[in-house]
């Protein structure tokens, strides 16, 4: 399972990444925290963690620090940061601000998009290290 969440993730980078170059900034945003969740849930799957049902797993993370390898548990907090970060945009990067009618397109500019992304290839590289390290192969 953990395998198939990081290949998921990894389709969900490439659509981020072709949506960067066509300025569909929302939908950038939207794969990112799509791609961070299930990232993190491999990663809680990995060292033997059933991931809750909720999209921010970052209080999981945090909980269940000491079952990850060392160099791992020093990005803790900030991936769980990612996490939580991420999660607060992902209906306003779907649906927009409903409330003061602001569509999604609106929301988001390169400059967030270009964040999103970047955190979110950061959450990937440490999660395929995670892998690797436990014996996991066949990612590229």
């Amino acid at each position: 399972m953990a395998k198939s969440y990081v290949l998921q993730a990894i389709e969900r980078l490439k659509h981020a990444r072709e949506a960067l170059v066509s300025g569909n900034y929302p939908y950038v945003v939207r794969q990112c925290q799509e791609a961070v969740e299930l990232l993190l849930k491999a990663a809680l799957r990995l060292v033997g963690v059933e991931p809750p049902k909720w999209r921010d797993v970052g209080p999981v993370l945090r909980q269940e620090r000491a079952r990850f390898p060392q160099w791992f548990q020093g990005y803790i907090d900030e991936l769980a940061s990612i996490s939580r970060s991420l999660r607060k945009e992902r209906e306003f990067a779907m649906y927009g601000d409903e409330e003061s009618g602001v569509p999604p397109e609106m929301l988001y500019t390169r400059i967030d998009a270009e964040q999103a992304l970047g955190n979110a290839e950061k959450v990937l590289s440490l999660v395929k290290k995670l892998l690797e390290e436990l014996g996991v192969r066949g990612l590229d």
